[in-house]
C-alpha cells in the first residue's frame, strides 16, 4: 500500500463544495464520493507548527516540545516519526511544498534547512525528519518575495533559475485591480505557472513518476489558503464577491468570550525583536472587516482552494496514469483552519470556534467505502497511526496516535478528540495554557492557568453564540468534558526554547 498525504494550510472543515458553501472543489468532491470523509475532524492544536509536528509524530505537542509557533521539533524526534518508520520499512519517502517543522522567521540563524537567516546547501534533498527526499520551500506565503540563492530553498531555486526572479517579484506583489482595502487581499499578477501550488502539483507528479515501480510514502504540502490572500489570476476571479458566504454571525462579541479573547487581541507581544514584534501586532491581528471587505478576502480564499483543487485533480490523474490508484491510500486534510469572519475574526489565535479547530479529511484507497461520512470526533494527529495501519508498518513511537482504520471500516466508534495549545508571553503578552476537547455534541476549552472556559453545545448552538461554561444547566455535561481533559497522559515535556516566530 502506498501513502499519498495531501495537506493545504489554513483550510476550514466548511470550505469543500460538499459542504454547501460556494467554493469550486470539482476534484476534492470526487475524493470524497469516492472515499470516507470525517465531518468531526480537529486539529491537535490551532496553529501550523505544533499541529504539522503532531500530524509527523504522533505525539501531543506538550509531548514533543513544539508548543507553539516558533519552537523547533528536535530532529530526533522528527526522525522518529511516521516517516522514518516508513523508510526503515523499505519505503521511498518524500516530502514536498512547506514543511514549517523548524522555524524560518527567527531571532538569529539556526542553520535550519527552513531558516530565512541561514545559507542553504543547494545541492541538498534530504534526508530531513524521515523523509528520503525532499524539495521544500522557505514558508511559502508571500508576506515578501520568495528568498534568493544562497537563502533558497528547492521552490525558490527553480523560481530564480531561469534569471527572471526579480521581474517575477514585481508581478507577485502588484495589486491588479481592482484594489481592494480588505485584510491583506488583492489579485497578483504572478502568471500561474510560478506559483507555489503549480510547482508543488508538478513536483508531487514527477515524484510518483520515479516511485511508481515502489512503494512510496509521499506528503505534499501546500502552504495556501493561508494569509496574506493574493491569488493569481484567473484563479481570483473564478468566486464573485457577490456571490461568497458570509457569517451568519460576523460581530465581535467579546463581552460573551472569556477573559483570554480580548487579551489575545489587544495585549502587547513581549518580544525583545521590534521586527519581529511589529509582525506579531500587525500581520497576525486583523481590524473588524465590512461585509464588503469580507467579501473580497472570502472570494480571494476561496480562489486559492480552488487552485490547490486544481492541482490535486492532476495528481489524483498522475496516479491514474501510473497506474497506482488501485494501491495507494490518497488522504487530504489541512494543518487548521481559518475563522473567516466568525465572531468578527480573521485567520486564527486562543478561540478554538469550529471555523478554526474542525478541519477537512477525506480518504481514498483500497477497501475505503465510497461515499461514507464518519461523525465520529478525530484528529489528525491520527494520521501516523493509520497510515501504518493500512500499510502494515510498525511505528516507532506514536503513543497519542489512534488508527481510523476502524472508523472507516464500521463497528468502531469515538468518545472525544483532543487539543492543546501553550502560548507564551511572546504572542499576546500573557502565557495561556488551552486545553480542548469536541465531542459529537459538546465542546470544552480551559484555560488552566487562570481555570476559566468556554463551553459550548454543539446540537443546540452550532453557531457557538452562548458560552455555557459554568452553568448548572450543563454541569453533568462539564464534568465529563473536563474529566476529559483530565485524561492527557502525563508525558509533557520541558518546555523548549523559542528561535522566532510565525
Amino acid at each position: 500500500m502506498n501513502i499519498l498525504f495531501i495537506t493545504s494550510d489554513q483550510q476550514r472543515a466548511d470550505c469543500y463544495g460538499f459542504e454547501g458553501r460556494r467554493v469550486k472543489t470539482p476534484h476534492l468532491d470526487m475524493l470524497a464520493r469516492q472515499g470516507t470523509r470525517f465531518g468531526a475532524c480537529i486539529t491537535p492544536n490551532l496553529v501550523c507548527q505544533p499541529t504539522r509536528a503532531s500530524i509527523l509524530t504522533g505525539l501531543l505537542p506538550g509531548t514533543h516540545g513544539v508548543s507553539d509557533n516558533g519552537i523547533d521539533l528536535p530532529d530526533a524526534t522528527g526522525e522518529a516519526g511516521f516517516a522514518g518508520s516508513f523508510a526503515k520499512a523499505s519505503y521511498s519517502t518524500g516530502y514536498i511544498g512547506k514543511a514549517h517543522f523548524k522555524t524560518a522567521n527567527t531571532f538569529a540563524p539556526t542553520h535550519t534547512p527552513e531558516c530565512r537567516l541561514s545559507p542553504q546547501p543547494q545541492d541538498w534533498y534530504g534526508p530531513y525528519m524521515g523523509f528520503q527526499h525532499v524539495e521544500l520551500m522557505v514558508e511559502g506565503h508571500n508576506t515578501k518575495p520568495p528568498l534568493a540563492p544562497p537563502y533558497a530553498q528547492h521552490y525558490e531555486r527553480w523560481y530564480y533559475a531561469d534569471g527572471r526572479g526579480e521581474e517575477k517579484n514585481r508581478l507577485l506583489m502588484e495589486q491588479l485591480p481592482p484594489v481592494t482595502d480588505a485584510a491583506q487581499t488583492y489579485h497578483s499578477a504572478l502568471p500561474v505557472a510560478w506559483h507555489n501550488s503549480t510547482w508543488i502539483g508538478d513536483r508531487t507528479i514527477e515524484f510518483l513518476r520515479a516511485n511508481k515501480d515502489r512503494p512510496f510514502c509521499a506528503w505534499a504540502s501546500f502552504p495556501d489558503p493561508h494569509h496574506p490572500f493574493d491569488c493569481p489570476e484567473p484563479w481570483s476571479r473564478l468566486h464573485h464577491p457577490d456571490d461568497v458566504d458570509l457569517p451568519e454571525h460576523r460581530t465581535m462579541d467579546l463581552e460573551r468570550r472569556p477573559w483570554w479573547h480580548k487579551e489575545s487581541l489587544y495585549g502587547t507581544p513581549k518580544m525583545e525583536n521590534a521586527e519581529l514584534r511589529n509582525f506579531r501586532e500587525k500581520h497576525s491581528r486583523t481590524p473588524v472587516q465590512s461585509d464588503r471587505q469580507l467579501r473580497d478576502l472570502i472570494a480571494n480564499y476561496y480562489g486559492m482552494i480552488s487552485l490547490i483543487d486544481h492541482n490535486v485533480g492532476r495528481i489524483m490523474a498522475a496516479l491514474d496514469a501510473y497506474g497506482l490508484a488501485d494501491n495507494t491510500l490518497v488522504v487530504y486534510s489541512t494543518d487548521h483552519g481559518d475563522w473567516l469572519g466568525d465572531h468578527g475574526l480573521i485567520l486564527k489565535g486562543p478561540m478554538a470556534y469550529e471555523g478554526l479547530l474542525r478541519v477537512g479529511l477525506l480518504v481514498r484507497g483500497p477497501g475505503v467505502p465510497e461515499g461514507k461520512v464518519v461523525s465520529e470526533p478525530v484528529s489528525t494527529i491520527d494520521l501516523p497511526a493509520t497510515f501504518a495501519d493500512y500499510a502494515g508498518v510498525s511505528l516507532a513511537d506514536a503513543r497519542h496516535s489512534r488508527s481510523i482504520k476502524p472508523l472507516i471500516d464500521g463497528g468502531a466508534s469515538r468518545d472525544f478528540a483532543f487539543s492543546e495549545w501553550d502560548l507564551r508571553a511572546s504572542r499576546c503578552g500573557v502565557d495561556l495554557w488551552l486545553r480542548t476537547v469536541r465531542t459529537k455534541t459538546h465542546k470544552l476549552t480551559f484555560e488552566s492557568n487562570s481555570g476559566a472556559g468556554e463551553l459550548y453545545d454543539l446540537v443546540n448552538d452550532p453557531k457557538e453564540m452562548d458560552n455555557r461554561f459554568g452553568d448548572p444547566g450543563v454541569a453533568a455535561a462539564q464534568r465529563e468534558l473536563m474529566d476529559m481533559i483530565a485524561s492527557r497522559p502525563d508525558d509533557k515535556v520541558e518546555p523548549l526554547p523559542q528561535v522566532g516566530m510565525a
